[in-house]
């Protein structure tokens, strides 16, 4: 029994290191997304939705300072040609039905051309399509757990503290945004994440993907995204869910289809080591 127990340790030992070191080795790979000190705009857009937000973002960035615009030379004109010294004696009319007419007319055209694009996104964002991985993202103070149902994967999501940062492959600038563990998916599939919360309402966000939903207890929502490139990407709890709010980061890490497939052959050895230990030592 006892050299059972230790190949089993043995065994488990060896996939956790072999699991660690594929781990740090992707870490040397690029860091897509995350936050730059001094930089304005959002995080760089890796799937059709998110870029779709910046362009609808620049979109109605263009239409309000246009208005912006427009409003402030009307004020300035109004203010030189219709001052005292320059109109003593103002005109005593008091409707005009073209300009009323117009500038009804023109907000509700604006409000239209606005609201084309917006519902188009709006519906990208809700509509799931066909996926390709189904992961469920499970909300709980102060950490995330994920399962992959179609692979019998489970496992927590923990912040690291700064002290760990080095061992788990990450920089000091990674603190509050690096986890223990992190969710894997292929690059270009299309990834359905299924939310919801233990205890209390969080919120899974990943700024890069366009993905934010909040993870509700006893509500499952659903969202979806897919990457076109490989890398990490950082997301935190965007939902205000008690003292430790800002210490719930969101690791994602899209990699190769080929690599996933070997995380995924890791994952379920882990798993599998883990539940003969138990059973051993039952």
């Amino acid at each position: 029994m006892r050299i059972a127990n230790l190949s089993v340790w043995v065994m488990a030992g060896v996939v956790f290191l072999s699991g660690a070191l594929a781990g740090l080795s992707a870490m040397a790979g690029e860091v897509a997304g995350r936050p730059v000190d001094r930089e304005m705009g959002f995080q760089r857009a890796v799937t059709e939705v998110m870029h779709d937000i910046v362009w609808l973002d620049n979109f109605l960035l263009y239409i309000g300072g246009a208005i912006v615009l427009f409003v402030t030379l009307l004020m300035l004109f109004v203010i030189v040609r219709f001052n005292k010294r320059a109109n003593p004696v103002p005109a005593s009319f008091t409707h005009n039905a073209p300009l009323e007419i117009a500038w009804t007319a023109i907000p509700v055209l604006i409000l239209v051309i606005i609201a084309i694009p917006s519902l188009r996104l709006l519906f990208l964002q809700l509509e799931v399509p066909e996926p390709d991985l189904t992961i469920k993202a499970t909300g709980s103070q102060w950490y995330w757990t994920y399962e992959y149902p179609d692979a019998g994967i489970e496992f927590d999501a923990v912040m690291l503290e700064k002290d760990e940062l080095a061992q788990y492959g990450y920089t000091a600038g990674d603190f509050l945004l690096a986890t223990d563990t992190r969710v894997v998916v292929p690059v270009n599939a299309v990834v359905h994440v299924l939310v919801t919360g233990s205890d209390v309402i969080h919120s899974w966000a990943i700024p890069s993907f366009g993905s934010k939903i909040d993870a509700v207890p006893g509500r499952l929502n659903e969202t979806w995204f897919r990457a076109e490139e490989t890398g990490i990407f950082f997301g935190q709890c965007s939902e205000l869910c008690g003292m430790n709010h800002s210490y719930m980061p969101i690791v994602v890490e899209v990699v190769s289809q080929q690599d996933y497939d070997a995380w995924v052959r890791t994952q379920q050895a882990m798993n599998g080591a883990a539940t003969t230990t138990l059973a051993a030592a039952e």
